[in-house]
């Protein structure tokens, strides 16, 4: 079962976070595999959504956002546009657009960053937004300090809340075709005159004990493998990181109260945008073809309209689109 570990270091301004996916991990997997559009993911491209979607779930977790976070990269090789959404309940779904063939073992520049041009956006929508108010975006290159192009999606998302945040971020990312795992440890600023053990801090928020401590940590947590963070489960990571530093580790995650697969699509949504389109740009489909067939990106569902179905959609009288008709 996926799940959500949180934690913090007791006595300092660190906080961490483990996410493991499981079942919901392999479920994205399958409904890609079965979508006759599409096809199954080339390795490298599954193991970067893989890694996208533990990120996505590990910063939703660190925040108090009632919204929806927006994890993106926008490339100029292959990988076009790879996207993971994650609401406040860790309720989450993703998706990748493919242009053209990638190879099995593909590096992240190869896939998005070719020529220079990729980018690293991540979006906080509110679910309910003040008038006039928009969405927070942070966007950074995916390019480091020196102008050289970030190799692991790690390094991106630590090189974003450096930048766009200005936390220090510790992230392992890991996938394969059965998991999906993170880990992040952030450094926290100590506000005012008490650090998170609520004791008397002093040093300043930059000061040395705190820097060193955080360092200390985030050297041990870069010290976990790929392999370590795929095989073993979360309590044997914690303690072979951290067993020297005491721990304050909240109820994991789990179940309706976890990470899982979801996704908002719905025959009554498609019919929205055929109707968005208008009339005359969904009759001029149908004339091409006997059906509209409208695919998910994210979950693969098919939805399908006939002639009858969209001559429904835009009778003046309906006041909902119809319901009815099969889920392909």
């Amino acid at each position: 079962m996926s799940e959500v570990h949180k934690f913090l270091f007791d006595g300092l301004p660190v906080r961490g976070v483990l996410v493991r996916l499981t079942d919901d991990w392999r479920e994205v997997l399958r409904r890609r595999s079965s979508s006759t559009a599409q096809g199954v993911y080339p390795a490298s491209v599954q193991n970067l959504l893989g890694e996208m979607a533990a990120a996505a779930l590990l910063m939703q977790s660190s925040i108090k956002f009632d919204g929806s976070l927006v994890l993106q990269v926008l490339g100029d090789g292959p990988v076009r546009l790879a996207a993971v959404e994650v609401q406040p309940d860790l309720g989450w779904r993703a998706t990748v657009t493919l242009h053209g063939p990638v190879s099995e073992r593909a590096s992240l520049s190869d896939m998005i960053n070719l020529h220079r041009g990729g980018r690293c956006a991540i979006t906080l929508d509110p679910k309910t937004r003040q008038p006039g108010q928009q969405p927070y975006q942070g966007v950074v290159p995916l390019q480091g300090e020196q102008d050289e192009k970030l190799e692991k999606f790690s390094d991106v998302i630590q090189h974003y809340m450096l930048h766009s945040e200005q936390l220090d971020t510790t992230l392992v990312l890991a996938a394969d075709d059965q998991q999906a795992c993170g880990l992040l440890v952030q450094r926290l600023p100590v506000q005012g005159q008490d650090n998170l053990s609520g004791s008397s801090a002093h040093a300043s928020e930059d000061g040395f004990g705190y820097s060193e401590a955080y360092q200390r940590i985030a050297l041990l947590t870069t010290s976990l493998k790929r392999e370590e963070l795929l095989a073993l489960d979360a309590n044997t990571v914690l303690h072979r990181l951290f067993w020297q530093e005491k721990l304050l580790r909240f109820e994991p995650l789990q179940g309706a109260d976890g990470p899982r697969f979801s996704c908002a699509c719905s025959r009554e949504r498609v019919a929205k945008m055929i109707v968005g389109l208008g009339a005359e740009e969904a009759q001029s489909v149908l004339q091409e073809r006997p059906d509209i067939d409208v695919a998910c990106d994210f979950c693969g569902a098919q939805y399908r309209f006939d002639a009858v179905d969209v001559a429904e959609l835009f009778r003046q009288d309906l006041p909902h689109p119809p319901c009815s008709g099969a889920l392909q």
